[in-house]
């Protein structure tokens, strides 16, 4: 599978700047597995007041974007395909390791169970090696609005 760049991306998943939080699938195997990357500059919107003169990418926004490799994977099927993935729930989330501008994160999403409209997805963060988070993303899906 060749690498999707963002305009890939914005083809399969709803989200847009600035809260499109991945810049690239690097691996994808529709329904079941998926690798995404973002490497943190400095400036994005949210490190300006996390914190001042010590930036430090807030957990949240690793947990977003393990949910976003998760939603290239899921909607990359053709049952899914026109769906909008939601939360429904995060479980045993673990923090580890501390992510930086300038470092690289990798986000692992990797289909643990799925029905119809519910998938359980069990998602990690790293930075090179070193986990950074991980846990377990539930997720629905239901049609997008035509509006």
């Amino acid at each position: 599978m060749a690498e999707l760049d963002r305009a890939a991306i914005e083809a399969l998943i709803p989200h847009r700047e600035p809260f499109l939080l991945i810049d690239r699938v690097t691996e994808l195997e529709p329904g079941v597995r998926a690798v995404a990357e973002h490497t943190f500059t400095g400036e994005e919107w949210y490190l300006k007041g996390h914190f001042p003169g010590e930036p430090i990418v807030p957990g949240v926004i690793l947990v977003e974007s393990c949910a976003q490799a998760a939603t290239v994977m899921a909607l990359a099927t053709p049952e899914q395909r026109e769906g909008l993935g939601l939360f429904a729930g995060i479980e045993e989330m673990r923090f580890k390791r501390i992510v930086r501008p300038g470092d690289t994160g990798r986000f692992e999403a990797v289909m643990e169970r799925s029905r119809r409209s519910f998938a359980r997805v069990k998602v990690r963060a790293l930075v090179g090696d070193e986990v950074a988070a991980e846990g377990t993303i539930i997720a629905i899906f239901q049609p997008r609005s035509k509006g």
